[in-house]
This record gives structure tokens, C-alpha cells and sequence, in this order.
């Protein structure tokens, strides 16, 4: 007799509980909900919508780092010293943000043990994507970049369905996730729509046959 799984924990249902102190704030879409170089003093769980996360160099030059969805955390750099925010997180859809202040969370992680375990897996993903980021950057073409970066926004392999929405995102952004220009971003994706690999029909939506472009030689 097989035994029952136990049933995953609900990081959003703890978060949203009486007990736990935090603050649930809404953000518009393109709201600035932190400035690198603000104090760090706050770890931020997504509730509803999604979030932009970049870097401004000090040529006033912006990369995008990441782009978060309902369920991922944020902000967690306070838990380890850092005294500041080294980039700024941006709404790119109408957000709920729940805030847990350092001391908080750092209390939750010592305490609740499927949190901590929750949250560690959260980072290790955080890594490894951070990993496959830069191996993207320095051996794939700007063409495999965008596929690569079109398939995580629409969460591949992380559900069943062959086509999945992607949040409202424009070309400018994913030209500075790419790290290239919106003229070869406009390229590729008319490309990749003329071959059935993206639609816009309702929004745009990207379908797992895309993943061709990044396996291709």
C-alpha cells in the first residue's frame, strides 16, 4: 500500500495568516516598489502579478536580472547582511507584495521548518537559474537568449499545457533581458510567430515547441 503524499505547504496561506506580522501592499503596473541603493530591510513574497527586477550601472545603463511571478520571493539579500538594495524591483502588472520585515522572516525560518525548507529551495532554484543565465550570456545567440527567456516567462515544464500566457511584457524589456536591441528582438519574435512558436492572439502566448530553437545547433 502506497503511502499519502503529504500535501505541498502553502507559503501564501502561512504568509496571509493571523500570526504572521507583514504588510500586503498593491502595486500598478510599471510602480517602483524598490530604488537600488534603498535601505534592504524587507523580504518580499509575491502574492498577485508580477515583478521586474534590474540593475542600473553607473552609465545609466539598465539590465534585467530577472522577471518574478505569483509565488517567488525577493528582496531576500537583508537576510544576509546586505544594507542596501544593490537593484530595483519594478510591478510589470497590477501586484500584490506582501513585505516581512528582516527580523520576521528571520524568526518564521528558525521556527517553521516547511518554510525554511520552502524558502531554501526557492534560492537554490534562484541559483541555478542565475547559473544557466550566465552560460546563456556568454555561448547562446541573442536568437536561443530570447527562446530560452520566452520559455521561463511562460513557466516551461512547470505545467502540462502546450501553450501558456506570458505577463504583459514589452520588446524594450525583453531586449534588456536578452541583452541585445528591440530591432532584433521585433525580428526574432515575428520569426518565431511566422513558425507557430508564439501567438498574440489574447496575448501573448508561447508554446512548448519553441524549446526546438534552444536545442538547435
Amino acid at each position: 500500500m502506497k503511502a499519502k503524499r503529504k500535501p505541498l505547504f502553502d507559503v501564501q496561506t502561512f504568509l496571509d495568516s493571523e500570526g504572521v506580522a507583514r504588510k500586503a501592499v498593491e502595486f500598478g503596473r510599471g510602480e517602483v516598489i524598490y530604488t537600488q541603493g534603498d535601505a534592504c530591510e524587507t523580504v518580499m513574497y509575491i502574492r498577485t502579478g508580477g515583478v521586474k527586477l534590474s540593475v542600473l550601472s553607473k552609465t545609466g545603463r539598465e539590465a534585467v536580472v530577472a522577471m518574478l511571478r505569483p509565488g517567488d520571493f525577493f528582496g531576500e539579500g537583508c537576510l544576509a547582511g546586505q544594507p542596501v538594495r544593490m537593484g530595483s524591483a519594478t510591478s510589470v502588472t497590477s501586484s500584490t507584495i506582501l513585505f516581512v520585515k528582516k527580523q520576521s522572516m528571520v524568526q518564521l525560518l528558525h521556527r517553521q521548518r516547511a518554510l525554511s525548507d520552502r524558502f531554501i529551495s526557492h534560492m537554490l532554484a534562484r541559483n541555478i537559474r542565475i547559473e544557466e543565465d550566465l552560460v546563456d550570456q556568454l555561448f547562446n545567440s541573442s536568437e536561443k537568449r530570447l527562446a530560452r527567456s520566452l520559455l521561463l516567462l511562460a513557466r516551461y515544464g512547470k505545467h502540462d499545457n502546450a501553450v501558456r500566457d506570458v505577463p504583459p511584457i514589452s520588446q524594450e524589456t525583453l531586449a534588456e533581458m536578452v541583452g541585445t536591441t528591440r530591432s532584433r528582438v521585433n525580428f526574432f519574435m515575428k520569426k518565431f510567430e511566422r513558425l507557430g512558436f508564439i501567438t498574440y492572439k489574447d496575448g501573448l502566448k508561447v508554446n512548448n515547441s519553441l524549446l526546438t530553437i534552444v536545442l538547435h545547433d
